[in-house]
């Protein structure tokens, strides 16, 4: 079995992916033009041509512009759906997806409009294709916290629709600290709490995250290699990490793989996890970030199979699930190759 067949076939989960990064320039095109929303590009190529990022702050700019084609229920569904289809068909059983609603809520679409529609794609997938997902709230990290509480409060008809909170956006300037109450109240309310740290961020916003925020996942992380101290406190927690290995690629947190953390965390004992992040941004879904990291750093069926073990274990499914998931994957590997075949 090749690498690319066996990535196919292992089922994993996928914990990081924006919904709004998720949006294909052909899906994009037809929203603006279904909604009369005037855009710079004309064209699929002229659009994939404005990929080329310099930073995360470049790409930010795009995306949060790309936002405005986001105006109807239907909308929101229709982008979901699409994510979750190729997801299924990336051997994905099981989705925890973001929105930020407040990049929304300030265009005048309510938040309801987004949810429901983001809701009834969720429940589509799971009827029509076996695929469970959750959602998760992202506060944006250059607003303030008190705009963060205003959103959780607005959330709070959905709870119980809703996963969990989390915070995203442009890290420079704006340390996890900055929403010590959000994530208080996050959590005294019996939501599961993740934040990106250590994208672009230090090494110290990881641990505000973890030490301040009381996280139970890290997004991102890639900057805990430059504190020993803290690869040790992630290992011996086993607070996961979603990585997101192309993203940081296309964004210039890393040149290459080569010299990407990913093998640093790795062989530091953490839970690390591969996810797509933005992928319709960054050239890649799932299997693409599994297929290429196969590819630069020669991994064994065995150790694809731990990464798809660590994806179930670090998910907010239910105990019972999640020994169910493992038990499949461990079915799976008990009769997976032990290495490749040629062709």
């Amino acid at each position: 079995m090749t690498p690319a067949a066996f990535i196919a076939a292992l089922p994993k989960a996928e914990l990081h992916m924006h919904i709004e990064g998720s949006i294909e320039p052909e899906l994009f095109l037809e929203l603006a033009e279904r909604n009369r929303v005037e855009v710079r590009w004309k064209d699929v190529d002229s659009l994939r041509a404005a990929y080329d990022f310099q930073n995360l702050q470049s790409f930010l700019d795009l995306y949060y512009d790309g936002c405005r084609v986001l105006l109807n229920a239907q909308d929101f569904h229709d982008v979901t759906r699409a994510y979750l289809k190729r997801a299924h068909a990336d051997g994905v059983i099981h989705a925890e997806m973001f929105l930020g609603p407040q990049g929304h809520t300030e265009r005048g679409v309510a938040l309801g409009t987004a949810l429901d529609g983001v809701l009834s794609a969720m429940r589509a997938a799971e009827h029509e294709d076996g695929l469970s997902s959750g959602l998760i709230l992202l506060a944006q990290r250059h607003r303030s916290e008190e705009e963060a509480l205003e959103m959780f409060e607005q959330a709070m008809p959905w709870r119980e629709h809703l996963l969990g909170f989390g915070l995203g956006g442009a890290e420079v300037g704006n340390p996890p600290s900055k929403f010590a109450r959000f994530f208080a109240q996050c959590r005294e309310r019996g939501f599961r709490v993740v934040a990106h740290a250590g994208e672009e961020g230090p090494a110290a916003y990881v641990r505000e995250a973890v030490e301040l925020l009381h996280v139970d996942r890290i997004d991102h992380g890639n900057a805990s290699i430059g504190d020993e101290a803290l690869l040790r406190l992630l290992a011996a927690s086993q607070t996961p990490l979603t990585v997101c290995p192309l993203s940081n690629l296309r964004l210039k947190v890393s040149k290459d793989l080569a010299s990407h953390a990913l093998p640093k965390l790795l062989d530091a004992g953490l839970c690390v996890t591969l996810n797509s992040d933005d992928p319709s941004f960054f050239g890649g879904y799932i299997n693409d970030n599994y297929l290429q990291c196969q590819q630069a750093y020669g991994w064994s069926p065995a150790q694809l199979v731990q990464l798809a073990r660590n994806s179930l274990l670090a998910s907010f499914l239910p105990q019972a699930r999640r020994l169910e998931e493992v038990a499949r994957l461990d079915a799976f590997a008990a009769l997976a190759p032990q290495q490749w075949s040629a062709v």
